[in-house]
């Protein structure tokens, strides 16, 4: 009786954690497609659009968060992505997201949700970074570094959104919130 009631456990905790899940990327895809502003070659800056990715990571550990990525990454693709490349698509989309979800590690942690943000945007920053200096160098104006310029381009749209984010997530009742909706204090379990 007790293997039926762990199995039922489990997969009530599987179910749970879809559905948080897909809520997470629904309002991060709702949230990507508010554009405080856009860049010309793609990018822009949004309401706290990657938190939620980031969330995902957080309250369920990483393969969850690297999961919740790849599909928010596939759902941008089939909206909105702007592709000259596979690779390319693949570092700005797939990778770029996935690394939002990877340091799930954090939780429980002082600012560990500052910290899993902040470290998931600079793998997105690099994903970008390398992206620019391959696909997009050609942008450059004549006689600048490729890299400066795709670091500039690049962080001109990620640092806003993060400095947005951080700053909201710092305030106590933004962060009683994270905490009170969070799937895995509703278990029982501290965080």
């Amino acid at each position: 009786m007790s293997e039926k009631n762990d199995q039922r456990t489990g997969s009530a905790d599987l179910i749970r954690k879809l559905v948080f899940s897909a809520i997470c990327i629904t309002l991060a895809l709702v949230l990507s497609r508010i554009k405080l502003f856009t860049m010309p070659q793609g990018g822009s800056v949004s309401p706290c659009s990657m938190l939620f990715i980031v969330l995902v990571g957080y309250w369920y550990g990483v393969k969850a968060g690297v999961m919740a990525g790849l599909a928010f990454g596939l759902l941008r693709l089939a909206l909105d992505a702007y592709v000259v490349h596979p690779v390319q698509y693949i570092l700005d989309y797939l990778l770029a997201y996935a690394s939002l979800g990877l340091f799930g590690f954090f939780r429980g942690r002082p600012f560990g949700l500052h910290i899993a943000y902040a470290l998931g945007a600079t793998g997105t920053f690099i994903c970008n970074l390398i992206s620019g200096v391959v696909f997009f160098g050609s942008y450059a104006p004549e006689g600048q570094n490729v890299i400066i310029y795709s670091a500039v381009y690049n962080l001109s749209h990620i640092l806003p959104e993060m400095i947005i984010t951080l700053a909201l997530i710092s305030m106590p009742p933004v962060k009683k919130a994270i905490e009170m909706v969070s799937p895995v204090r509703a278990r029982g379990k501290t965080a």
